[in-house]
């Protein structure tokens, strides 16, 4: 068995032994530093307070999840850190480094996280774009792969994402895209086009119509994604990067409607554009405050008595990541072993 192969097996028996009490952030964005473009670089020496993008590495990382009680936490690479230029080829050789790195901190710390790919296909180029997949998946392990339609300048149901999304499921694992009211490209009709399209596979929505929309502008998209996700039991959400009276709404309507929609909630800070310590002390706090079903605001007048408890809770801060990443880890660890075995 590989190196790679050996890590996703230690990862699936951890995750199995500890599903029931795991603490998971599903959203954080890694960076090397040593592999900062000179100009980032002299960006971070010379401003030590928080600026959108800032990178953290995976020291930093693991501090945070130590100060906030959080266990394991799902990494990829941060995309304001990945230096583009005009060149494809040069962009595909500075992304597949970046995925490198995360699947390098995940080796040393498989107990800690669990590495994610990203894939551009508007920068790398489309066949860049599935080199970078099949790395990531093949020789990296990664169970995951986002795309930041947002950022990047695309329509999230474009022709070329659902070539993207096609090579993805064909390797096992789970696409996953920024999905926010930031800007034209991630819309809700968007994403019901992608979870028409592929009914029998899990799609990661991160923000759940959040990013970096304002509150006001975001609204409508909110209470959007609320619908969508109960109508489509293949889209799952991150809750980062969005209001919280919004997410305790989320909370509340997946609950109340049950499996298999109260599995497709996952806790998420965005971390470093959201610092963990503050969103899982306030997911606590509100998970506290929904327990206390009597004196909860809305909660108080619920016709179903205990609709939150603690082992519903627990699946929200950790289970229902774990009950999704185990499927397609098992699956690559398969193709990977497959593939090994072939070329002996």
């Amino acid at each position: 068995m590989n190196k790679i192969a050996e890590r996703i097996q230690h990862q699936i028996s951890f995750l199995e032994k500890h599903a029931d009490h795991l603490v998971i952030d599903t959203d954080t964005h890694l960076t090397d530093p040593s592999c900062l473009h000179p100009d980032f670089q002299q960006k971070l020496n010379n401003n030590p307070y928080y600026y959108q993008g800032r990178p953290i590495n995976e020291a930093e990382l693991l501090l945070e999840m130590k100060q906030a009680a959080v266990d394991m936490a799902l990494i990829w690479q941060n995309p304001a850190c990945t230096y583009y230029t005009n060149d494809p080829q040069a962009n595909f050789e500075q992304l597949l480094q970046a995925n490198q790195y995360i699947a390098d901190c995940a080796h040393r710390y498989p107990e800690k996280f669990i590495p994610a790919g990203w894939t551009d296909p508007k920068n790398c180029g489309l066949e860049n774009a599935l080199r970078i997949i099949e790395t990531c998946v093949l020789e990296y392990g990664m169970p995951i792969i986002k795309l930041n339609p947002a950022q990047n300048e695309f329509r999230m149901d474009d022709p070329m994402v659902f070539t993207i999304v096609d090579k993805i499921i064909a390797l096992k694992a789970i696409p996953a895209f920024h999905y926010g009211a930031d800007t034209p490209f991630t819309p809700a009709v968007a994403l019901e086009n992608l979870a028409k399209r592929y009914p029998n596979h899990p799609i990661i929505a991160v923000h759940m119509g959040g990013g970096g929309a304002a509150y006001i502008e975001a609204d409508e998209q909110y209470t959007e994604s609320r619908k969508l996700g109960l109508k489509y039991p293949n889209i799952k959400f991150a809750l980062s990067a969005k209001r919280d009276t919004h997410m305790e709404s989320d909370l509340i309507a997946y609950q109340t409607a049950g499996a298999p929609f109260s599995n497709n909630l996952f806790c998420a800070s965005d971390a470093p554009y959201g610092r963990i310590s503050w969103n899982f002390g306030g997911f606590r706090q509100m998970f506290k405050s929904l327990l206390d079903q009597k004196n909860h605001p809305q909660l108080h007048c619920c016709p179903t008595e205990n609709l939150f408890n603690d082992a519903a809770v627990a699946q929200y801060m950790g289970g229902n990541f774990v009950q999704l990443v185990l499927e397609p880890l098992k699956n690559i660890q398969g193709l990977i072993t497959r593939e090994k075995s072939q070329l002996v």
